[in-house]
This record gives C-alpha cells, structure tokens and sequence, in this order.
C-alpha cells in the first residue's frame, strides 16, 4: 500500500521511540502515508497500524482527533481555516465568508476544478496572529480579505 520510501520513513520515526513505545509514532506515519496517498482511507490507517503493530483503533484514534488528517480525498491545495476564539473575535468569521464567496464552497467541500479544499478547524496556535490560516504546510496570519486574496493568487498557478 506504501511505497518502500514510505516504509523506510516510517522506520525512521518509530526508531526515535523504544521499542515498547511504538504507538507514539503513529501521528508522523499517519502523516507519511497521507502525504503519499492524498488522504487516508481505511485500509490505509489500518496498513498503517499494522506496519506500526498496534491494534487497528489506536491508529483511528489519533486520524480521527487531528484535524490534520484527511479521511476523504481532498484537492491540490488544502486551506484550513482557523475558527477558534482568538481566531474569531480578530475576523475570522469575516474571512471564512470571503473564502466561502470566492472558492464557490463550504467547509469540508472541494472547488469544482478539485484545486482548492476549504476545511474548519479548531485550533492552528498561532493565536497572536489571528486571524489565520494553513495552506498545505504553510501559516498565513493577520488576514484580510485582500490578503487572502493575495494568498490564493499565488496558488492559482
């Protein structure tokens, strides 16, 4: 199911634990495997538990609390709004509009030429800059709608 890169990534991050402690690597194979596959699907947690050798519900209790993990396919790029308290009393709400407005999407969907998914979550820790978003890997603070459109410009290409 993973390539032999993949594996070998795996190995990499259940070394730094002892033996007995494997299951503390499974938040980064979770997040090797979804970095390779798009997303996780239920063969792919349950790979991943038993690459790991730790029962199949240990695996989907770290994919299903992480609002980083993805248990449904998702675009190209993944925009993950902050919606949080600090989040939200500095404009977030604002922002979750202007988002909604310009993709032609709610949160949890995916724009029709499958580049962009918009998705809630509870907390990025980035408060002292909220408002503030993640896309892919990147943290994008002290938003605006013009900065936000900014943002997505520089993704369009």
């Amino acid at each position: 199911m993973l390539s032999a890169d993949a594996l070998a990534d795996i190995d990499r991050e259940l070394a730094k634990y002892p033996p007995d402690r494997r299951q503390s690597g499974l938040p980064a194979a979770l997040r090797i495997a979804q970095d390779e596959l798009g997303w996780l699907s239920a063969e792919s947690i349950e790979f991943v538990a038993a690459v790991i050798g730790v029962p199949a519900v240990r695996a989907w209790e770290v994919a299903t609390f992480y609002s980083m993990y993805d248990l449904q396919p998702v675009g190209a790029h993944k925009i993950s709004l902050c919606t949080n308290i600090s989040c939200m009393l500095r404009g977030a709400d604002e922002i979750a509009a202007h988002l909604k407005r310009k993709l032609g999407v709610d949160f949890g969907q995916t724009t029709a030429d499958g580049k962009f998914t918009l998705k809630e979550v509870e907390c990025l820790a980035a408060c002292a800059g909220a408002p503030m978003l993640q896309l892919d890997r990147d943290y994008h603070e002290n938003l605006t709608p013009a900065r936000v459109d900014e943002i997505l410009r520089e993704y369009q290409t």
